[in-house]
């Protein structure tokens, strides 16, 4: 049996540059999807799928993410006195009872797999998720939820994985499957951001990860030696690559539309198509009306 997955990383140091001029003070993760900021998404899924260890690798300037998840007492002690139970509850933040919160530094934008490498401390030997708030995934299951039970049989590294458009591999991490079973792929190997031409598959890792401790020690090596991969960067592909045959590695193709919030189309998308999630719970005929014409 497989060790429980109770950390998980949010690699958030990134400046947002395709959001300007609204991420020159507010961190790209804080803008709001509906009525939540993308980071609390993750949080949020995160919390579903069991995790209570949460670990941001933030920088400097991006400290309202942490004051995002801080108790706000000016807020708790003015909603207490009047009353306002449902408007305390919202001030957790998505946070379960039992939450620890970590902050790490990345001091330079080396790659994401830089900024795994600096959870290194927090996350010691036991395995681990990465959620990229960038990518939401809409489903009644939350997408690391589906990983986890995944995991929970396979062990090793896990990624979440879907085709995407033949001219943008460029953007991926792309799968050289070698088998493929009840949604699950047997992978051989992986190469990061490869041209259409020299794309192996269509496969496209997206922003999911759950991975067995050793890829701190590859990535620790990589770094002493200055190894880097596409982009001048320390890549996680590359770490994983060097993986495969020690410990399993696997993509799972998980259920569930992805947006990617990391550009305006995905994160417009995102907004539409989750107000009309909640337009549908909560019987609002009119505004669903509304947005399904937005979304034709």
């Amino acid at each position: 049996m497989t060790a429980k997955i109770n950390t998980v990383v949010f690699p958030v140091a990134g400046l947002g540059t395709r959001f300007l001029p609204a991420t020159k003070a507010v961190p790209k993760e804080m803008l709001p999807v509906v009525d939540k900021p993308l980071i609390q998404w993750a949080v949020e899924e995160a919390a579903a799928a069991g995790c209570t260890r949460f670990v941001f690798v933030t920088a400097p300037e991006k400290g309202a993410i942490m004051k995002h998840f801080s108790p706000a007492p000016h807020y708790s002690d003015t909603l207490k006195a009047r009353g306002k139970t449902q408007e305390l509850e919202l001030l957790k933040a998505g946070l379960p009872e039992n939450a620890e919160l970590i902050e790490v530094h990345q001091d330079q934008p080396l790659g994401l797999g830089h900024a795994i490498w600096c959870a290194r401390e927090a996350v010691g030997q036991a395995p681990f998720a990465v959620i990229l708030p960038d990518d939401m995934v809409q489903h009644s299951v939350g997408c690391l939820s589906q990983m986890v039970s995944a995991h929970a049989r396979l062990g090793g590294n896990l990624v979440a994985v879907e085709n995407v458009p033949a001219d943008q591999t460029h953007r991926y991490g792309v799968l050289d499957p070698a088998g493929e079973a009840d949604g699950l792929i047997e992978i051989k190997a992986l190469i990061e951001k490869p041209a259409p031409a020299e794309a192996p598959s269509t496969l496209a890792i997206i922003g999911r990860y759950i991975f067995d401790s050793e890829i701190m020690n590859t990535l620790s090596r990589a770094i002493a030696a200055e190894e880097t991969g596409a982009g001048g960067e320390f890549q996680i592909t590359d770490a994983m690559s060097q993986l495969i045959g020690q410990v399993p590695l696997h993509g799972l193709r998980f259920q569930g539309t992805r947006y990617d919030c990391g550009n305006r189309d995905g994160f417009l998308e995102a907004n539409v198509a989750f107000s009309l999630a909640q337009a549908q719970e909560s019987g609002n005929k009119s505004l669903q009306s509304k947005l399904r014409r937005l979304l034709d």
